[in-house]
Protein backbone atom coordinates (compact mmCIF):
# COMPACT_ATOMS: atom_id res chain seq x y z
CA UNK A 1 0.00 0.00 0.00
CA UNK A 2 2.85 2.39 0.85
CA UNK A 3 4.60 1.69 -2.45
CA UNK A 4 1.35 2.36 -4.32
CA UNK A 5 0.92 5.65 -2.44
CA UNK A 6 4.52 6.60 -3.17
CA UNK A 7 4.05 5.78 -6.86
CA UNK A 8 0.81 7.79 -6.99
CA UNK A 9 2.56 10.78 -5.40
CA UNK A 10 5.43 10.53 -7.88
CA UNK A 11 2.99 10.32 -10.79
CA UNK A 12 1.09 13.32 -9.49
CA UNK A 13 4.29 15.34 -9.07
CA UNK A 14 5.37 14.42 -12.61
CA UNK A 15 1.94 15.41 -13.93
CA UNK A 16 2.20 18.75 -12.13
CA UNK A 17 5.66 19.39 -13.58
CA UNK A 18 4.44 18.45 -17.06
CA UNK A 19 1.47 20.77 -16.64
CA UNK A 20 3.70 23.68 -15.67
CA UNK A 21 5.86 23.10 -18.76
CA UNK A 22 2.77 22.92 -20.96
CA UNK A 23 1.33 26.11 -19.49
CA UNK A 24 4.61 27.91 -20.12
CA UNK A 25 4.68 26.68 -23.73
CA UNK A 26 1.04 27.74 -24.25
CA UNK A 27 1.77 31.20 -22.89
CA UNK A 28 4.69 31.52 -25.30
CA UNK A 29 2.53 30.36 -28.22
CA UNK A 30 -0.19 32.88 -27.33
CA UNK A 31 2.43 35.63 -27.11
CA UNK A 32 3.77 34.70 -30.55
CA UNK A 33 0.28 34.66 -32.02
CA UNK A 34 -0.47 38.07 -30.51
CA UNK A 35 2.71 39.48 -32.05
CA UNK A 36 1.83 37.98 -35.46
CA UNK A 37 -1.62 39.54 -35.21
CA UNK A 38 -0.05 42.93 -34.46
CA UNK A 39 2.18 42.63 -37.52
CA UNK A 40 -0.79 41.79 -39.71
CA UNK A 41 -2.92 44.59 -38.30
CA UNK A 42 -0.18 47.17 -38.75
CA UNK A 43 0.35 45.99 -42.32
CA UNK A 44 -3.30 45.94 -43.40
CA UNK A 45 -4.82 48.78 -41.38
CA UNK A 46 -5.77 51.94 -43.16
CA UNK A 47 -6.65 50.31 -46.47
CA UNK A 48 -10.13 49.25 -45.43
CA UNK A 49 -13.06 51.33 -46.61
CA UNK A 50 -11.07 53.93 -48.58
CA UNK A 51 -11.86 55.22 -52.05
CA UNK A 52 -8.91 55.02 -54.43
CA UNK A 53 -8.07 57.25 -57.36
CA UNK A 54 -6.88 55.91 -60.72
CA UNK A 55 -3.28 56.82 -59.84
CA UNK A 56 -3.51 54.88 -56.62
CA UNK A 57 -4.91 51.86 -58.44
CA UNK A 58 -1.97 51.96 -60.84
CA UNK A 59 0.31 51.44 -57.87
CA UNK A 60 -1.61 48.28 -56.91
CA UNK A 61 1.18 45.95 -57.98
CA UNK A 62 3.61 47.66 -55.62
CA UNK A 63 1.06 47.54 -52.78
CA UNK A 64 0.43 43.83 -53.41
CA UNK A 65 4.15 43.25 -53.30
CA UNK A 66 4.36 44.99 -49.93
CA UNK A 67 1.47 42.92 -48.62
CA UNK A 68 3.11 39.78 -49.99
CA UNK A 69 6.38 40.66 -48.31
CA UNK A 70 4.60 41.30 -45.02
CA UNK A 71 2.86 37.95 -45.33
CA UNK A 72 6.15 36.19 -46.04
CA UNK A 73 7.69 37.94 -43.05
CA UNK A 74 4.88 36.71 -40.80
CA UNK A 75 5.18 33.15 -42.14
CA UNK A 76 8.96 33.11 -41.65
CA UNK A 77 8.62 34.53 -38.16
CA UNK A 78 5.97 32.00 -37.08
CA UNK A 79 8.04 29.14 -38.56
CA UNK A 80 11.12 30.30 -36.68
CA UNK A 81 9.25 30.46 -33.38
CA UNK A 82 7.63 27.07 -34.10
CA UNK A 83 11.12 25.55 -34.47
CA UNK A 84 12.39 27.26 -31.33
CA UNK A 85 9.37 26.16 -29.28
CA UNK A 86 9.09 22.72 -30.93
CA UNK A 87 5.42 23.55 -31.56
CA UNK A 88 3.58 21.55 -34.20
CA UNK A 89 0.57 23.85 -33.78
CA UNK A 90 2.59 26.93 -34.74
CA UNK A 91 4.18 25.04 -37.62
CA UNK A 92 0.73 24.13 -38.92
CA UNK A 93 -0.39 27.74 -38.49
CA UNK A 94 2.59 28.92 -40.57
CA UNK A 95 1.68 26.44 -43.30
CA UNK A 96 -1.95 27.59 -43.33
CA UNK A 97 -0.91 31.26 -43.38
CA UNK A 98 1.46 30.59 -46.30
CA UNK A 99 -1.32 28.86 -48.24
CA UNK A 100 -3.77 31.69 -47.58
CA UNK A 101 -1.18 34.29 -48.61
CA UNK A 102 -0.34 32.39 -51.80
CA UNK A 103 -3.82 31.44 -52.98
CA UNK A 104 -5.86 34.23 -51.42
CA UNK A 105 -3.91 36.94 -53.24
CA UNK A 106 -4.84 35.48 -56.64
CA UNK A 107 -8.54 35.23 -55.81
CA UNK A 108 -8.77 38.85 -54.64
CA UNK A 109 -9.87 37.97 -51.11
CA UNK A 110 -8.78 39.91 -48.04
CA UNK A 111 -5.94 37.58 -47.09
CA UNK A 112 -5.14 39.44 -43.89
CA UNK A 113 -8.69 38.97 -42.61
CA UNK A 114 -8.41 35.26 -43.37
CA UNK A 115 -5.04 35.02 -41.60
CA UNK A 116 -6.42 36.87 -38.59
CA UNK A 117 -9.26 34.33 -38.54
CA UNK A 118 -6.74 31.47 -38.54
CA UNK A 119 -4.87 33.07 -35.66
CA UNK A 120 -8.05 33.69 -33.68
CA UNK A 121 -9.09 30.06 -34.20
CA UNK A 122 -5.71 28.86 -32.93
CA UNK A 123 -5.89 31.13 -29.88
CA UNK A 124 -9.34 29.74 -29.06
CA UNK A 125 -8.05 26.17 -29.47
CA UNK A 126 -5.04 26.84 -27.22
CA UNK A 127 -7.24 28.46 -24.58
CA UNK A 128 -9.59 25.45 -24.64
CA UNK A 129 -6.64 23.08 -24.26
CA UNK A 130 -5.25 25.16 -21.39
CA UNK A 131 -8.63 25.08 -19.62
CA UNK A 132 -8.83 21.32 -20.09
CA UNK A 133 -5.32 20.82 -18.74
CA UNK A 134 -6.01 23.10 -15.77
CA UNK A 135 -9.11 21.12 -14.83
CA UNK A 136 -7.15 17.86 -15.22
CA UNK A 137 -4.40 19.22 -12.98
CA UNK A 138 -6.95 20.38 -10.40
CA UNK A 139 -8.45 16.88 -10.41
CA UNK A 140 -4.99 15.35 -10.00
CA UNK A 141 -4.12 17.70 -7.14
CA UNK A 142 -7.16 16.55 -5.12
Amino acid sequence: AESALKMANENCMQTAADHEATVKAREEELKVIAEATEILESTSSGAVGQAYSFAQLAQGARMQTRAGLAGKEVVAWVKRVAREQHSTELSQLATHVAAVMRFGATSGEDVFAKVKGLIEDMVAKLEDEADSEASHKAYCDK
